[in-house]
């Protein structure tokens, strides 16, 4: 096999080694049917026990939480932002959002085109390059729901913990965090994320969220855009991206022997504090990007002294192998995706190369 490279892309991102190799053992011919799973129909046996699988995997991670129901959906986080507000404002109510970065501006700006939204914290005023204070949000009386993006990918923040709002709904995109550590999903209403960072490859989003909110989507929406209409038919509805869903469940196994959410925040840990080691101890050669409470352990951005030293750090790292360490385009710099399949040796690599190109360049 040729030699893997480091992969620090944001999305679709690094898969775990052991699950494309146990895919690529079995993608020809699945459990002795002489099919691949891409060729069944999503109405057989075959394919619904994996489906099954996936949905009871994916909350026995989570303890098993009454009440709660997973969907696998398609149109990645990006149709949840037309969807949250289709299925849950109503007439004379006000969506809350907290603004934090980039996504969590998208989510606001589709909401705004679908009813009343409203920002009930917000650090734009800093760049996005802390978190807000969410202790006491402003929240109007009437509102239908407070969303929150838990670690904005681009900007490279990450929230610790949530606020309570009461008995309004905290609906949370989870999409580049979900699953790095454990969490007590009963805090929440609904958590949302694509599959392609943490979970699995591109084309399956998924919904975790408290039954009655699945249950009374209003009638006059598009069939599709009902929440209504995956909780009623297993996300059956229509054919699913059945190969994606399976992948998800060869991702959660992984987890499971990986010693669950417990062991795989421990590595997260480990890999976080090697790159920001680095970037603290450099003398100013490398500057992190966010306040230090609110960093990432899934993305972390630094800058260098300019643009052209970080274009050499750029050239020099794709010829050692590196891929994807170039910032957002809207934000520039660096960045390095270390979500849960990029292994430590990855990290331990890149911490001697940042080492090696500060001693060249200092």
């Amino acid at each position: 096999m040729s030699k893997r490279a480091y992969n620090f892309n944001a999305g679709p991102a690094a898969l775990p080694l052991k699950v494309l190799e146990r895919v690529q053992a079995e993608f020809v011919d699945f459990q002795g049917t002489g099919m691949s799973i891409m060729e069944m129909s999503h109405r057989g046996a075959v394919y619904e026990s994996v489906h099954n699988e996936a949905q009871e995997r994916l909350l026995s991670l989570l303890g098993n939480p009454q009440g709660y129901k997973v969907l696998f959906l398609q149109g990645g986080a990006s149709t949840q932002f037309a969807m949250l507000p289709l299925n849950f404002l109503r007439e004379g109510q006000t969506a809350s959002y907290v603004m934090t970065g980039s996504w969590s501006d998208k989510a606001y700006k589709e909401a705004k085109l679908l009813g009343k939204a409203h920002i009930a914290a917000s650090s734009a005023d800093e760049k996005y390059m802390r978190l807000p204070n969410v202790d006491s949000l402003d929240l109007p009386e009437n509102t239908a729901y407070v969303h929150m993006t838990s670690n904005e990918t681009i900007e490279g923040t990450q929230f610790k913990q949530f606020p309570d709002t009461g008995s309004v709904p905290l609906i949370v995109d989870m999409s580049s965090d979900i699953f790095c550590k454990p969490f007590d999903v009963t805090q929440f209403g609904l958590i949302y994320a694509g599959a392609q960072k943490n979970l699995g490859p591109s084309g399956v989003t998924v919904v975790i969220a408290r039954e009655e909110l699945l249950t009374s989507s209003p009638d006059n929406i598009p069939t599709m855009l009902r929440y209504s209409t995956y909780e009623k038919n297993n996300s059956l509805y229509n054919t699913p991206p059945s190969f994606a869903i399976y992948m998800v469940n060869e991702v959660l196994k992984w987890i499971q022997e990986e010693g669950g959410l417990e062991g795989i925040e421990r590595v997260n840990q480990q890999k976080a504090a090697l790159l920001y080691d680095r970037i603290d101890s450099s003398e100013g050669f490398y500057r992190g990007c966010v306040d230090s409470a609110d960093r990432s352990i899934m993305n972390v951005t630094f800058r260098l002294a300019n643009e052209d030293l970080e274009k050499q750090f750029i050239k020099e790292s794709e010829q050692a192998g590196f891929i994807g360490l170039k910032g957002h385009r809207s934000v520039g710099g660096l960045r390095a995706s270390i979500y849960n399949a990029v292994p430590l040796e990855n990290c331990q690599a890149l911490a001697e190369f940042m080492d090696g190109f500060k001693q060249r360049n200092s």
